[in-house]
């Protein structure tokens, strides 16, 4: 005969280490916070160990309650997925958090070829300016430049170049490239801590920005590009963002050196679920863009 801890205490425990609070576990439940906090008081009397610990107004796992709650996530999942399995339910709505960057100007005119391939499964496209925790509670999917969290699956998607791009419309064709960089003004992305991205560039290059050059700063790649088609100079810009805009002739790539920023695409999800369907399917069509 097993030796079970009581069930219903150990759901109440996995939302409340999920949720880092008992409150909002108590939502999720649909049952007062008391109640949430007498489950996990009873679990704690049946294995004779505290779970949680409070730090002032934070609420943490103690050891035990880390290996506990690693196990019941695990647990819970297959039991979910075991259950989907069983009833012929499938998951074909899935949360993908991304760059609006790589969305806008990779992702979106792509996505699609995906449709027509897969219509049953829906897409939904979360987006993000920064990295955000790797959880279920956020996404299904992500792509970011976070890779090596354990549990996940991590892809390589791209190694971010910078490239000069330039719209036709400016370009003279008996001019040298770097003639092309006095004559027009440089469209340069304030990227914050890197500084700008301008500036990097002749660093990395050895050359000198001269003190005359005139500039354009922007606070976003996107808002560069654009002005690149719109003529108004030169953008450096991810090569992934442009190629289709150079591909339709909207853009130009100089013949000038680029830059690795050193920055990586990942697309990342839990590594338990590469095989669901619809996910399986995604990771697939993403390998062959």
């Amino acid at each position: 005969m097993r030796k079970l801890p009581p069930l219903r205490a150990l759901q109440v425990f996995e939302a409340a280490a999920r949720q880092s609070h008992f409150s909002r576990a108590a939502a999720e439940l649909c049952i007062t916070q008391s109640a949430v906090s007498h489950q996990v008081k009873q679990l704690e009397e049946h294995y004779g160990e505290r779970l949680f610990k409070r730090e002032g107004r934070q609420l943490r796992l103690t050891s035990k309650g880390e290996l506990l709650y690693r196990e019941l996530e695990r647990i819970f999942n297959e039991l979910s997925d075991l259950s989907m399995q069983i009833s012929g339910d499938s998951n074909d709505q899935l949360r993908l958090a991304v760059y609006s960057s790589f969305a806008i100007k990779w992702l979106i005119p792509r996505l699609s070829d995906f449709r027509r391939q897969h219509p049953q499964i829906k897409i939904r496209l979360n987006m993000i300016t920064d990295d955000p925790e790797l959880s279920d509670n956020v996404a299904d999917m992500f792509i970011t430049g976070q890779s090596g969290q354990l549990g996940y699956h991590h892809h390589l998607l791209h190694k971010e170049r910078l490239i000069p791009v330039i719209s036709p419309n400016l370009l003279d064709p008996d001019s040298l490239a770097l003639d092309e960089l006095a004559k027009h003004p440089l469209l340069t992305v304030d990227e914050g801590p890197l500084g700008l991205d301008w500036d990097r560039w002749f660093v990395a290059n050895n050359l000198v920005l001269p003190a005359d050059q005139q500039q354009h700063i922007f606070s976003h790649v996107l808002l560069a590009i654009e002005a690149a088609i719109a003529g108004q100079g030169i953008a450096l810009a991810s090569d992934f963002m442009v190629q289709a805009d150079i591909e339709k002739g909207l853009l130009v790539e100089l013949d000038l050196p680029d830059i690795l920023t050193g920055f990586e695409f990942y697309f990342s999800c839990k590594q338990r679920r590469l095989k669901d369907p619809a996910i399986a399917a995604f990771v697939s069509w993403l390998s062959l863009q």
